[in-house]
């Protein structure tokens, strides 16, 4: 008897409907056609093992089990559950009635116990747009599926509840999508707050501009300065995220296998800090079988990089073209697949070797050859890239030891989101275009005019500095930034003036 389960399969973040087609002919073979991979092909002994405690088995016949369509990977464990089902189906022990509208994932351990999968996300919001009505998932992956609605998932911990569900299908509840519990969201956040960071009122303000434009950040300074602190408060002033973007995320960590269990939606923007020994594949995304890299598990928050120049160059290189497009496409000899990379980039890095090149107390023991070669471990065409160059100056001990504190991390963030909503309002009729730091060229002139004095101070800057034709836009787009956050309609010299200023690394003589 010929039997059809359907189950998914994940390309990038997205997902296609498997369907396997399960046939019991005469002979004595199991057979798995349709591109398998080895966790796949050793399915039999799982799916074996799991129905003999239930009290059936695999017939002693000919199995034939078709993967189509044939010319997708089939990768992975998450389709022992869907196998069993229609052996059992093809064997007259289940109806059949329900399977034409039911997508079913799960992996099998020996004893039948039902494991979680990885992609469940996905799975479930390309099964809803295919007119499928239910889900079978394992329980710790059913709020995961249960987050888009519209489609009915039930989540079981054992192959006879599967079982039984299918003979009785009208005894099944579906589950229900679970909100976090009030206040567990922001705890992360709060844990850090600008107002414990004392002084370095300068730095504050560059980090409002970044976030507020969802600019990118490169602070330089001597060691305990406060960078790396100052660095993980970041997420702390983001505004937070909309469903779309909670969606896109959450997609990226499922599929990647970082989504913890029972788990729905993420709330919150995610902070990723790779070890400056990462591969550019770990950074970028990647492998045999493609899997996100860091800089997709930081979409829609912030990457940062602590010590910058201390990572390999060909791995910070690989970064300038998903700074630019803010995806990352990831091509080998049979497929292509795309994963997003809107990300925030906060690096941090000493102006030299032994790290006191600027240091107000202490001397620095480097030659200017040692400081021009550790800065030029950063390339041009990265550093183009990177809108905002602020140096860290370390407080003074009479401000460390005081009591006042500063502004609260609630405070900036309300400035910030007062210019998103300006952002919001002026790309709502654009696609994909969210903050100022996304415009392109075409953007920049319609909504960044310049009058004739911006653009002879600008003119002055290019020509004093040498600055390249991206750095011009990078300027222009800061200045708006800066000037959404005044509540102001135009851009005015002195936002002009401020956006020059943070052009460090661009000066001529740094470092020389």
């Amino acid at each position: 008897m010929l039997i059809k389960t359907f189950a998914g399969a994940v390309n990038g973040i997205e997902a296609t409907t498997i369907t396997l087609e399960v046939n019991i002919l005469s002979g004595a073979k199991f057979i798995i056609v349709g591109l398998p991979d080895n966790a796949v092909k050793e399915s039999q002994q799982r799916v074996d093992s799991a129905l003999r405690q239930v009290g059936s088995r695999i017939p002693g016949k000919r199995i034939i089990i078709n993967m189509a369509p044939a010319d997708i990977k089939k990768e992975g464990a998450a389709y022992d559950l869907p196998m069993a089902v229609g052996i059992l189906a093809a064997n007259e022990e289940l109806p059949v009635e329900q399977l034409k509208q039911t997508v079913i994932m799960g992996e099998l351990s020996l004893d039948g116990t039902l494991l979680p999968v990885k992609g469940v996300l996905p799975i479930a919001i390309n099964a809803k747009s295919e007119g499928f009505t239910d889900m079978i998932v394992p329980a710790e992956n059913a709020n995961e599926a249960a987050v888009i609605g519209g489609i009915r998932v039930y989540g079981f911990r054992h192959l006879q509840e599967v079982i039984a569900y299918f003979r009785e299908p009208q005894q099944g509840t579906p589950c229900l999508y679970t909100h976090p519990l009030p206040g567990t969201a922001r705890n992360a956040v709060d844990l850090f707050d600008f107002k414990e960071v004392k002084g370095q009122e300068n730095i504050k303000r560059a980090m409002e501009i970044a976030a507020a434009g969802g600019h990118n950040l490169l602070m330089i300074g001597p060691p305990g300065s406060g960078k790396t602190m100052l660095a993980r408060r970041l997420p702390g002033i983001l505004p937070p995220m909309t469903t779309e973007e909670s969606l896109e995320t959450t997609k990226i960590h499922s599929v990647s296998g970082h989504l913890q269990r029972n788990s729905g939606l993420i709330s919150l923007r995610p902070f990723r800090s790779p070890h400056h020994t990462i591969s550019d594949i770990a950074l970028v995304g990647g492998g045999a079988w493609p899997r996100p890299g860091e800089i997709s598990l930081a979409c829609n928050g912030v990457l940062f990089l602590d010590e910058l120049p201390e990572f390999k160059r060909s791995v910070l290189e690989v970064m300038r073209q998903p700074l630019e497009d803010r995806k990352i496409t990831v091509s080998r000899s049979k497929f292509t697949v795309e994963y997003p990379a809107n990300f925030m980039l906060v690096a941090s890095m000493n102006p030299c070797p032994c790290g006191y090149y600027t240091h107000p107390g202490k001397e620095c023991t480097c030659n200017e050859r040692q400081i021009h070669r550790y800065l030029s471990k950063i390339s041009g065409p990265l550093l183009d890239r990177i809108d905002i160059h602020v140096e860290v100056v370390p407080v003074e001990i009479g401000k460390i030891g005081g009591s006042e504190e500063g502004e609260s991390s609630e405070t900036i963030r309300n400035r910030v989101l007062r210019a998103r909503n300006i952002q919001n309002r002026r790309f709502e009729n654009t696609n994909g275009i969210h903050c100022n730091a996304q415009m392109n060229t075409a953007l920049l002139k319609k909504f960044c005019p310049i009058d004739k004095n911006c653009r002879k101070l600008l003119q002055v800057a290019m020509e004093k500095f040498g600055l390249s034709a991206r750095a011009y836009d990078r300027i222009v787009k800061l200045a708006r930034t800066i000037a959404d956050l005044s509540g102001q309609e135009e851009i005015r010299p002195e936002h002009i003036a401020e956006a020059i200023q943070y052009r460090t690394l661009d000066k001529a003589g740094w470092g020389r």
